[in-house]
């Protein structure tokens, strides 16, 4: 029976990823940190006390769990956080990846280590990105400046000079029902569904017309486990290929809760209403201008080595986070 230790387990990644491991017969243990909310943690997981930043709490982790498989999917993931905490998010997304790989080779000289990337390293480019894509160094942004160094001084360095079995998935935008409800795409779900059953009245957004390659969530840590089946460890490009607007998001999400949407205005003067009243409006506290050119993941080669591909699409997404949200407000209601 194979071992699996996953960092991250109470996030949207580490519930999926541990599911599917579970459902291939793997012993899957989990990094618990203090705090966490562990109602989406799989039955059969077993929780190791840890935190990414006491590295003490990691070695007896691994000790214990003495795993074939290491996912380390847990750090600072949103932006907000790592601008106001900069050096709290390099010792998390940083340091801490590489105590973690270190000591699992301790722990097994055979490890297979994979390292959640982003696709926030690349510099803007017109074209989709694949692995070889420029990284933005030049970035201010403290998350993707830890992202990129962790790849290169420990995935990277390892791999090459010690033939390590250690890759990075570089992921972009991926959503769940598991989603935190800080991020605009819980956000989005969550209030529409509260304003179809009279509970909330208007969804304040930002800019409408930003993109981004949005996937699902369940997909992109099947690749993961896809990655460390391999004869050969590679960084991937985890992506749906695919872009959508925030509007589109919106609009997909009305239509499936019968909401007929009625857009009026443009940029931060733009809002939506239904049947007369306003449910939708852009406020200037969340608006950030249209980025010259949208974040686009090109997974040829991932579709060609781990024979990848996405098998929910942008709109039943939506419906399946929809659906999760009615039947959680009709639950605790």
């Amino acid at each position: 029976m194979k071992k699996a230790f996953i960092t991250g387990i109470a996030g949207q990644d580490g519930s999926y990823l541990s599911e599917l491991l579970l459902s291939k017969g793997y012993e899957v243990y989990g990094l618990d940190r203090e705090g966490s909310n562990l109602e989406n943690v799989p039955k059969g997981v077993k929780l190791l006390y840890g935190d990414l930043g006491d590295h003490d709490s990691l070695r007896e982790a691994l000790k214990k769990s003495e795993p074939d498989e290491v996912y380390n999917l847990a750090g600072v993931s949103d932006l907000k956080t790592a601008f106001e905490q900069p050096e709290k998010t390099l010792e998390i997304n940083y340091n801490s990846v590489g105590i973690l790989l270190k000591e699992s080779l301790k722990v097994n000289k055979n490890i297979r280590f994979l390292q959640a990337s982003s696709s926030e390293i690349f510099a803007p480019s017109r074209f989709p990105f694949n692995e070889n894509s420029k990284r933005d160094w030049e970035t201010n942004n403290p998350y993707a400046k830890a992202k990129m160094m962790a790849d290169r001084d420990f995935i990277q360095k390892l791999r090459k000079e010690k033939n390590v079995f250690a890759c990075s998935a570089i992921l972009f935008n991926h959503e769940s029902p598991m989603r935190p409800a800080k991020f605009v795409s819980r956000k989005i779900i969550n209030t529409l569904v509260k304003i179809k059953f009279g509970i909330e009245n208007c969804l304040s957004v930002g800019n409408l017309d930003m993109c981004r390659d949005w996937g699902f969530a369940g997909d992109y840590t099947d690749a993961m486990w896809r990655m460390l089946q391999r004869d050969v460890a590679e960084d991937l490009v985890i992506a749906s290929g695919k872009v959508h607007r925030v509007k589109d998001f919106i609009e997909i999400a009305a239509r499936i809760l019968d909401m007929k949407l009625t857009w009026y205005g443009e940029g931060v003067n733009a809002y939506a209403s239904c049947k007369g009243k306003k449910i939708v409006e852009v406020v200037t506290t969340f608006y950030k201008p249209t980025e010259k050119y949208f974040r686009i993941g090109d997974i040829s080669k991932a579709k060609h080595v781990i024979d990848f591909e996405p098998k929910i699409n942008f709109e039943e997404l939506v419906k399946m986070m929809v659906k999760f949200d009615i039947t959680e407000l009709n639950e605790h209601s």
